[in-house]
């Protein structure tokens, strides 16, 4: 495919998001790129995208290797690119926060059962877990529809094969938090922060007061705590929140089981034909770990921070802390 460059959207520590012209057909994607040598959680996202195929989960266009200007301004740099689909109107995390904050129930039925069917498929189908469910994970596509995005920390599910848990603090599971395992059952987990994050408006945990993600991961892994349930929820919604945030993954609901609970089947299915009046212009998220003071912009559209996420959580119990964790596993600059 031959594609053209526009301007950047997104830019992490190790890879940039443009949007781009498809030169054949003139379809506006995004291209997600990093220097090749820098470039290893890029690829191995590209490797599994590139194997999916559903309505549910960000498409594939394509990966190329180019010629672009080093970070260092001192020649060039070859650089990898992974082609994508564009999702016009931001993340689920966007849209909460540009309707007051939170999502009302219809539209949090309507996108958790597409975060589900997505879910089903991936799981079901593929064999993968997503390892990273959250709002700012999932795209808002042309139609309105959510879409899975960033398979960064995703990983093919073989009982065998053992691998350091990657993700986000406050969407952890337990047995993540305790560096024991990662899989379908985690991100079922994370659906249910997710559905916090739509009616709240903010990531689990944030309302408690509790910034530091190794004191969250303390407590949901050693203390047996959940997030806390909005009191505005039906108790339907509370039900369906509970099969999600088991504390043991074997007694948690699977995305199959979920799309058949009655929060999800006694709504009607709502059509959205408005969601934002503008693009995203900022790609800047507020971090726990940091002291910084919250911005007025919610996190944004396109993430690629794959080496900012969690690293290595030890199964001895102890938390290796990297000085790059945050809360919401974000970490941009704005870009206008």
């Amino acid at each position: 495919m031959n594609w053209t460059r526009g301007k950047i959207v997104g830019r992490g520590s190790t890879a940039t998001v443009s949007a781009a012209t498809c030169q054949e057909s003139g379809e506006t994607i995004a291209v997600k790129s990093a220097e090749f040598h820098r470039s290893e959680f890029l690829q191995r996202e590209a490797e599994i995208l590139s194997s999916l195929n559903s309505p549910h989960v960000i498409g594939y266009r394509g990966c190329a290797i180019t010629k672009e200007p080093s970070s260092n301004n001192d020649g060039e740099a070859t650089t990898y690119n992974l082609l994508m689909e564009y999702a016009p109107y931001g993340t689920l995390a966007d849209v909460a926060s540009k309707n007051g904050g939170f999502l009302e129930e219809a539209r949090v039925v309507k996108y958790t059962r597409q975060l589900l069917l997505g879910l089903e498929y991936i799981h079901n189908s593929m064999g993968i877990a997503h390892c990273d469910v959250k709002g700012s994970n999932v795209l808002i596509g042309e139609n309105g529809e959510a879409k899975i995005a960033d398979f960064g920390c995703a990983k093919r599910v073989e009982p065998e094969r053992t691998e350091p848990v990657r993700g986000t603090p406050a969407f952890m599971a337990p047995e993540v938090a305790r560096g024991e395992r990662q899989g379908r059952e985690s991100d079922i987990w994370a659906v249910g922060c997710t559905v916090i994050e739509m009616v709240t408006g903010s990531t689990p945990w944030s309302g408690a007061g509790w910034n530091d993600p190794v004191s969250v991961l303390y407590r949901v892994g050693y203390l047996g705590e959940s997030p806390e349930l909005p009191c505005s929820l039906t108790e339907q919604a509370k039900d369906f929140l509970g099969k999600c945030l088991k504390k043991e993954a074997k007694e948690r609901w699977t995305a199959s089981q979920l799309l058949n609970h009655p929060f999800l089947i006694t709504k009607p299915e709502m059509m959205v034909t408005s969601l934002v009046t503008n693009s995203p212009t900022s790609v800047t998220d507020q971090m726990f770990w940091r002291s910084v003071e919250e911005s007025e912009d919610r996190p944004s559209w396109w993430e690629c921070h794959e080496d900012e996420r969690i690293g290595v959580l030890s199964c001895s119990g102890q938390f290796v802390v990297d000085s790059t964790w945050d809360m919401d596993g974000a970490d941009w600059i704005t870009v206008r």
